[in-house]
């Protein structure tokens, strides 16, 4: 997540938005109101509205809606004509995992990160998302050993192994119940940078088969 998020103002003009976008090498600016909630995003495609339609002087579209939408922004003079309103936002403690979905849901680049009063602290990107995949093997085992094991698994901890070989996790070890398995791989699986997991955990008990009446 980037912390040190260049924002704009609803009256920020088009001229500064651009020179924003140029200057920080960004493709979107967060718009925040006077109390510094996030109100919507401005891209580079918001900009470019103005170019494609001609400042607004061309014919409106008719039966596309997103393209009026469009031709609608190349009009616009500040923030609060061109943003995409409202902003898709997410609060700081979710995980990379909800992050990925929720662009994904979304189809868009970047999430505007709020804490729980609605205020803006970050903006993480899917370059962010990315870049967890970076994390080192030790990093990762580190992380399924704390909130997994410990905390997500913490009737059991000593039964459950982990090895982490270029992001991929084998889990290793024995449990009373398959769904206790399972629990563990997608505990294990949301941790940040885990590729994949090859979970060979064993079980007593398969309590996923329902006993005949």
């Amino acid at each position: 997540m980037t912390k040190d998020v260049v924002t704009a103002h609803e009256s920020t003009g088009f001229k500064e938005l651009v020179t924003l976008m140029t200057e920080h090498k960004i493709s979107g600016i967060p718009v925040v109101d006077h109390t510094g909630r996030a109100v919507g995003v401005v891209s580079e495609a918001d900009t470019l509205a103005k170019e494609e339609y001609d400042g607004g002087n061309t014919r409106k579209p008719l039966f596309n809606r997103q393209r009026r939408s469009h031709w609608s922004k190349a009009a616009g003079l500040h923030a609060f004509e061109l943003m995409t309103s409202p902003a898709i936002t997410i609060l700081d403690s979710s995980s990379i995992t909800a992050a990925a979905r929720s662009m994904a849901e979304h189809k868009v680049r970047r999430l505007c990160v709020v804490n729980l009063a609605g205020k803006l602290v970050g903006v993480v990107s899917r370059r962010d998302i990315i870049a967890t995949y970076l994390r080192e093997d030790t990093q990762i085992l580190a992380d399924i050993e704390e909130h997994v094991f410990r905390k997500g698994m913490w009737l059991f901890p000593e039964t459950l192994t982990a090895d982490v070989e270029r992001g991929v996790v084998t889990l290793e070890g024995e449990v009373r119940n398959r769904t206790t398995a399972q629990v563990a791989a997608q505990l294990t699986q949301k941790v940040p940078g885990v590729i994949d997991v090859k979970n060979k955990i064993r079980f007593e008990i398969d309590d996923t088969v329902t006993a005949p009446l």
